[in-house]
């Protein structure tokens, strides 16, 4: 399992982190070319080779490109003055882009599915506590630093990073924080941040403070960390591939002004490893039950308490076409599911055995999508629908069930990713 250890020992933000990845190995080409696929012009990213308090550090820098200099300056400012005005009318200008406007920039945009969705994640976290700070819905949340292009950048970016990486786990220490108070678009705010602070808290993140006055944790890092990280630890044990450092705009003189990433991969043990769980098999073939009886059976089963149950075709002596149900069921229920399997279908006998299975740990959560609560199955790597909540929504809202299932499964994964 490929894994990013961050150790973020002097804060962290968005172009720290997209810089950290991209000095651990990251191809930038391959992650400007992904973040070339949103559709946001006139802008530059770069990757610059820098010492931070003498440690050799990459600043990821995003220019957002000034035509001012151009020969046709004036009919560009014309121009721009114009396009300017159109955005400041649909609240979607640079520096000032509603949630609901990034989140449509994100969705339409031809991302991998996992840098789609982590980067969802992260900017769903920012509303979400946006949201909470100014009492108003997360999609209607008018971000201000977050929502400018270089933080897009930054944010696409990091998840870019991660997916040319391979990354599968995230792993991240408790996160620095400064004292003292910030500038921010609503005047001079509290050190940390009050959006920082929320995000920590949102996550039940670790943190500490150190004697600093500037803002060492921004909320576009801190949003990257507490959405993205699987947990909240020390270095994994792995083989360690490489390390990478990522710069922050200042040099400060007691402490690297830099993100550090260990990247490297984690063993992670075979899923049949040790004894498994005891487990009973029973089984009845069967030539004369119709489809409705066999399919009623199957039901009855599992509402008495069955793992598992299904049916296979086959072909008995004489060449009879028949069936054979199998049932799946923990030791303790043995007589329970065998007298259901004998009294649903008729059948004159059962066999059985004992078995081993090793399931694989997950969880169950819900998501919502318009109104209607969807169950969702949580495991690594792994979100799985629930298929009647989908089809219920699905007939309720008018949607086709393949959107339904794929909305429900975006947000599975976000869930995971912030539940970790």
């Amino acid at each position: 399992m490929r894994t990013a250890w961050f150790h973020c020992f002097a804060g962290t933000a968005g172009d720290m982190t997209l810089g950290a990845l991209v000095d651990a190995g990251a191809d930038p080409g391959a992650v400007a070319a992904i973040v070339a696929r949103l559709d946001l012009d006139d802008y530059a990213l770069t990757f610059e080779p820098v010492l931070r308090c003498g440690l050799a550090a990459t600043h990821a820098v995003v220019v957002v490109n000034d035509h001012s200099h151009d020969d046709d300056a004036p009919v560009r400012k014309q121009l721009r003055d114009h396009e300017q005005e159109q955005e400041q009318e649909q609240e979607q200008e640079h520096g000032h882009r509603p949630y609901r406007v990034i989140r449509e920039l994100l969705l339409g945009a031809d991302l991998p599915p996992r840098v789609r969705e982590r980067a969802l994640a992260t900017f769903d976290a920012l509303a979400d506590v946006e949201g909470a700070l100014h009492r108003m819905p997360p999609l209607d949340v008018e971000f201000h630093e977050v929502g400018s292009v270089d933080a897009i950048v930054d944010i696409v970016g990091s998840c870019a990073a991660l997916e040319v990486l391979g990354i599968d786990h995230i792993v991240c220490s408790p996160i620095a924080v400064s004292r003292g108070t910030v500038q921010a678009a609503h005047g001079e705010l509290p050190a940390p941040a009050p959006a920082v602070v929320a995000l920590l808290a949102r996550r039940q993140a670790p943190a500490f403070g150190i004697d600093t006055r500037m803002e060492v944790a921004t909320p576009t890092g801190v949003a990257l960390m507490t959405a993205l990280a699987d947990e909240f630890a020390p270095l994994p044990p792995m083989i360690v591939e490489s390390v990478g450092y990522g710069a922050g705009t200042a040099d400060t003189p007691s402490r690297p002004n830099v993100v550090q990433v260990v990247v490297g991969t984690e063993h992670v043990p075979s899923p049949m490893a040790g004894r498994g769980e005891p487990v009973r098999v029973f089984e009845v073939n069967l030539d004369d039950a119709t489809g409705e009886v066999i399919g009623h059976t199957i039901a009855a089963l599992l509402a008495a308490g069955a793992h598992d149950a299904w049916a296979t075709p086959i072909v008995m002596k004489k060449g009879r076409p028949a069936h054979t149900v199998h049932v799946l069921c923990d030791p303790a229920l043995g007589a329970t599911i065998a007298a259901v399997l004998v009294a649903e279908t008729g059948s004159l006998g059962v066999r059985g055995t004992t078995i081993e299975r090793w399931p694989q740990q997950r969880t169950q959560s819900t998501v919502e999508i318009e109104g209607h609560s969807i169950r969702v199955k949580l495991a690594s790597g792994r979100v799985k629908v629930e298929h009647d909540d989908a089809a219920a929504a699905a007939q309720a809202l008018g949607w086709p069930l393949r959107a339904v299932l794929s909305a429900a499964e975006a947000l599975g994964w976000a869930a995971q990713s912030q539940s970790g």
